[in-house]
């Protein structure tokens, strides 16, 4: 009677778990991030560190930090971090992207990459190519509608996937606002990232040609473009404003930072964090939207409330899937979108 009775509960205790499939969630208590430069650039780095960071203590996990990697191999760093017990490892730079899933592969951890969504393999490897293109066009259209020149300036300090959605965003968002917009668009270099001086001599020259807006795409680099519209006039003599992406500068502004399109990776890394507890991770890539709060448009008290209020509308409309903003991550449709309207 006793072995029946067990077997019985046994039994009911097997279906009971078959009809909760949470009961097999993985534990997860560590995670980790690597990043490229030090997580003080009030941009990718830091919000990437910040946003992991705030998951971890979300989902109550820990969280390792590896910051000021350059862009070498990092290999043994990958590996150090999965012998120290880390069970998704988040590598938050694309030069990361042939590295990460090498050792996912010998250490059987999980890693998410950056900028490559053919990376995708179930269980082992997943991609946030995230994006501000929606809040990118916004910035356009407040660009557009600020600029007193009726020229706007791009600066990037490369072309990878993300920095190529934005500026293409941007455009769209600028020209709708005001259709006799002209824009002017300017590569520090092929991955200059971290070159401030670089950028600061880049963007004095597209002020030069007449932009007194510039949005600035750059990681480190932003702080030379910064630098720039705060020491260059304008060609009418008056003040140049940015538009800064990612991060928000306004503790360090000193009167020039008009906005910026901002990222909030804690619900990507949130997520990642949910998919591998549930068996779900390297099923599908992850995104960013206005939707959700993972971008948002900054404001500062350099907007008129009148120009903000408009910039909401379109916001909104964007939302409520009245506007689509395509994210095209090809260089080769930002510089076709660019000679359509040539100036």
């Amino acid at each position: 009677m006793m072995v029946k009775r067990w077997l019985k509960y046994a039994t009911l205790a097997s279906a009971m778990i078959a009809g909760c499939p949470a009961t097999f969630a993985a534990q997860i208590s560590s995670i980790a991030i690597l990043t490229p430069e030090p997580g003080t650039d009030f941009g990718w780095n830091q919000q990437g560190i910040a946003a992991a960071k705030a998951a971890g203590a979300k989902e109550g996990v820990k969280v390792q930090v590896a910051e000021n990697l350059g862009y070498g191999d990092v290999r043994p760093t990958l590996r150090d971090l999965a012998d120290d017990g880390a069970q998704l490892i988040i590598a938050h730079a694309s030069g990361y992207n042939q590295a990460a899933p090498e050792i996912a592969a010998q250490t059987k951890i999980a890693v998410a990459v950056t900028d490559s969504p053919s990376s995708l393999k179930a269980g082992k490897v997943a991609d946030y190519t995230v994006s501000g293109q929606e809040g990118a066009y916004l910035a356009g259209t407040l660009a557009a509608k600020m600029s007193r020149s009726g020229i706007v300036g791009i600066v990037v300090s490369g072309e990878p996937p993300a920095w190529n959605a934005q500026a293409t965003a941007f455009i769209l968002g600028a020209r709708a606002a005001r259709k006799d917009i002209k824009i002017r668009y300017a590569v520090i270099g092929p991955a200059a990232y971290s070159d401030a001086a670089g950028g600061k001599r880049v963007t004095a020259s597209v002020i030069a040609a007449g932009a007194d807006i510039i949005f600035g795409q750059g990681n480190g680099s932003s702080f030379g473009m910064l630098q720039a519209v705060e020491t260059t006039p304008a060609l009418d003599g008056g003040k140049v404003y940015f538009i800064d992406v990612v991060g928000d500068k306004s503790s360090i502004d000193k009167g020039n930072l008009l906005s910026s399109v901002l990222w909030n990776l804690t619900p990507v890394f949130t997520a990642m964090i949910e998919d591998l507890k549930q068996d779900k991770f390297g099923t599908h890539n992850y995104k960013t939207s206005l939707a959700d709060g993972s971008i948002s448009l900054l404001k500062t008290k350099h907007i008129p409330e009148d120009i903000w209020q408009s910039v909401n509308q379109v916001r909104d409309e964007i939302i409520s899937g009245k506007i689509t903003v395509p994210a095209d991550y090809d260089a080769k449709t930002l510089h076709d979108l660019l000679a359509a309207k040539s100036e």
